[in-house]
């Protein structure tokens, strides 16, 4: 008896009994387009301002080694033992920079589980109704967001006294206009606002317009999209 003919008859064999071929194909099929899914849906939707192509080539490696753990180690006691115990001297760190990448890298693991399990239907049900949830979160926010955006500080320092010749040269070209603070200085006035723009000819306008009110003047704007207006 060669070589072969005992691996065949050994570890094949024990293979097969253990963990049917079949399934054990399926399971890596379906994990691997889920997984791909995501990966997409990641670089397409997600905010994480890393590299989120680069970050997303490891789903796949994940997910797939995760159901290889699993698919190990449900059928030995000794070997779920064992990698309890690897694995609680082993300490992994990953420079995980925004928690959105840590939710999709549970996201991935659990499809890999689930696999692992020989949860196929489980998997794609799960996989069906969280990126659906997580779609719907994501139109919703950038609603919100929309709605919010284009808020803005506005200061002006300036020589001038008339706090209404001023005031009217913001309200003449931004739709949302609100005097917060003004304070004096030994000549001119301070003033704090709270605006809203369209564009950025409208900011560029606004310039112009204080600068053609006094040379003297001093524009300063910081966007501020979570003021309440």
């Amino acid at each position: 008896m060669n070589i072969f003919q005992k691996i065949q008859e050994r570890y094949i064999q024990e293979f097969r009994e253990n963990i049917p071929f079949d399934e054990f194909l399926l399971n890596i099929i379906v994990v691997a387009i889920l997984v791909t899914l995501i990966r997409l849906f990641y670089i397409r939707f997600g905010n994480s301002l890393s590299n989120r192509k680069k970050f997303a080539a490891n789903f796949l490696p994940l997910a797939l080694a995760t159901l290889l753990v699993i698919m190990i180690v449900k059928s030995s006691i000794a070997l779920s033992l064992g990698l309890v115990g690897a694995l609680s001297i082993v300490r992994f760190r990953a420079a995980i920079k925004d928690p959105e990448e840590l939710t999709y890298l549970f996201f991935v693991i659990g499809l890999g589980l689930a696999g692992g399990a020989n949860q196929p239907v489980l998997a794609i049900v799960s996989f069906l109704v969280i990126i659906t949830l997580m779609f719907i979160n994501k139109v919703i926010t950038q609603k919100v967001a929309f709605k919010n955006e284009n808020k803005m500080y506005v200061n002006i320092q300036t020589d001038q006294n008339d706090l209404n010749k001023i005031t009217k040269v913001l309200t003449d070209i931004l739709p949302y206009v609100e005097l917060k603070r003004m304070d004096t200085l030994d000549q001119g006035l301070d003033l704090s606002y709270i605006c809203k723009t369209e564009s950025i000819d409208q900011l560029e306008q606004l310039k112009n317009n204080l600068s053609a009110l006094s040379t003297q003047t001093k524009l300063s704007i910081i966007d501020q999209p979570d003021l309440i207006i």
